[in-house]
């Protein structure tokens, strides 16, 4: 197979199984993904200009303030209501770019209604936890006002933790129905997989996806006890097999195996402190340029739209680095799944399920900037190469079939034979013999379950269990090792009278 085998064709062969318009279409939809980036970021801005000149957080901190002063309460409601307010002017925006134009694009069936209900309850949910993340960070600006960015890390840290540990227990169940993988051969195929590589076999799940999206996934998600592995109900809609399923699970076992939640919240708290030191420098002049005369300074929660809009800011800039950081990730859970469970071409057809969403083939530098996992094309390629290098071993029904066809009507000479001995004679008609100085051994032979076996008219048996190299076959008898042997024309005078 490495002698004849081209990864680059059959990447374009697997690449080609998508005509031309939806290659085009998945690029129409990708580039304009990239200036989503930038349309958000400006319409995170305006809103921040808005909520800011309104002078509507002003006026609730100071009625909460002339309440009770209780700071870390009051950081808590604005928090809070910031949240609302900004979800609330962002509508028509987030309307366009997470409902109307994925729709358009066949990604998504989900009803407006539906979409708005979902939206309504991630709002409420967000509104919560984040009223508290911003309590305790205004907690720390004014404790500890000179390094508050640098405690910042910890505290993101702590959030995220909290967040995938909680998540796939509390948060994901509200949003769809998580079923464990039902009894067949699938879920055999998993559990036998979970436990070669040693990730809890209990915790693979199959989940209603289709509700929100058209789109081919899986994921993992959780952490330490409530880790576990989904694949969305698209995937079997789409028509995966077995080898994709191979393909994609062991991928997202990669992630768990590997830790790569662990690593990334790790490097996203470090960037929050960078992110953080920044927001502590750039405050002020951003308060001026957005209008807050009457925003006390980076301690005052009424500056939320401030700060907002300067991380708003750079978490654009940085998208380069982010979206690095998790593709170096998503290439290791490719490579975690070839090296373990050895599924190219499982893993390339699901790919190619991918493009409709993600166009296969950009630049280097598009790629780099832009793209949160690899190019599908880059990725089935180092498939592909993969498969090149580290050709799988046939199947034992498949074994039988080459070796029926390699070995019939063949001699089969070992190395080194005794002089007198020409080698075994297997002929089509399914009988056998063999000469020796003292005469001739003949029977009938079968191929079957990755055997060889010699019936002799005598009545015993011998077996050779067969086996396959690069350059030609090999057989083994009881305990020794594989044998190479030749096939070569059986010489009709040589045979038996």
């Amino acid at each position: 197979m490495a002698q004849t085998f081209d990864p680059a064709a059959a990447t374009a062969a697997y690449l080609a199984q998508l005509p031309p318009e939806a290659h085009a279409r998945a690029t129409a939809y990708t580039h304009g993904g990239h200036w989503l980036l930038l349309w958000g970021t400006l319409v995170a801005l305006l809103a921040a200009f808005l909520l800011v000149r309104s002078g509507v957080l002003v006026r609730l901190r100071r009625r909460f303030e002339g309440r009770r002063n209780r700071p870390l309460l009051v950081a808590y409601w604005i928090g809070g209501l910031y949240i609302v307010f900004d979800a609330v002017l962002s509508l028509p925006w987030t309307i366009y770019s997470d409902w109307w134009r994925p729709r358009q694009y066949g990604l998504t069936s989900q009803a407006f209604a539906g979409w708005l209900g979902e939206s309504a309850i991630s709002l409420v949910i967000s509104a919560l936890i984040g009223g508290l993340f911003f309590a305790l960070l205004y907690s720390l600006i004014r404790k500890v006002p000179r390094t508050w960015w640098l405690w910042s890390g910890g505290l993101t840290a702590v959030f995220i933790a909290i967040g995938m540990l909680l998540a796939p227990l509390y948060i994901e169940p509200i949003f769809n129905k998580y079923t464990p993988a039902p009894a067949g051969p699938v879920r055999d195929e998993v559990v036998a997989m979970a436990r070669q590589v040693g990730v809890p076999s209990e915790k693979i799940f199959v989940y209603d996806g289709s509700k929100q999206s058209n789109a081919y996934t899986a994921n993992v998600s959780g952490l330490f006890g409530s880790a576990r592995v989904a694949m969305s109900d698209t995937m079997f809609k789409k028509g995966a097999d077995i080898a994709e399923v191979r393909g994609v699970v062991g991928h997202e076992m990669g992630h768990y195996a590997r830790h790569h939640s662990l690593w990334i919240a790790g490097v996203m708290s470090l960037l929050a402190v960078l992110a953080f030191f920044l927001v502590d420098r750039l405050f002020a002049p951003a308060a001026r340029l957005l209008g807050g005369e009457e925003i006390k300074g980076v301690a005052d929660p009424a500056g939320l739209p401030v700060l907002s809009a300067v991380l708003a800011v750079l978490l654009l800039l940085a998208t380069p680095l982010t979206n690095s950081l998790i593709r170096i990730a998503e290439s290791d859970a490719d490579r975690y799944s070839l090296v373990h469970f050895n599924e190219p071409d499982g893993l390339a057809k699901a790919l190619v399920k991918t493009i409709e969403y993600r166009a296969a083939t950009p630049g280097r530098l598009e790629e780099i900037v832009f793209y949160d996992h690899p190019a599908v094309g880059r990725r089935i390629q180092r498939a592909m190469e993969w498969k090149a290098a580290h050709p799988k071993a046939p199947s034992k029904a498949d074994l039988d079939v080459l070796a029926r066809t390699a070995f019939t009507d063949r001699l089969v000479v070992f190395p080194n034979m005794p002089v007198g001995m020409d080698g075994i004679a297997l002929k089509a008609d399914g009988t056998w013999f063999e000469r020796h100085d003292f005469g001739w051994s003949k029977g009938r032979y079968a191929v079957a379950k990755g055997s060889l076996c010699l019936d002799e008219e005598r009545g015993s048996r011998r077996c050779y269990v067969i086996g396959r190299t690069r350059s030609g076959w090999t057989l083994a008898q009881g305990a020794g090792g594989p044998v190479a042997v030749a096939l070569e024309p059986i010489r009709q005078a040589a045979a038996p009278g």
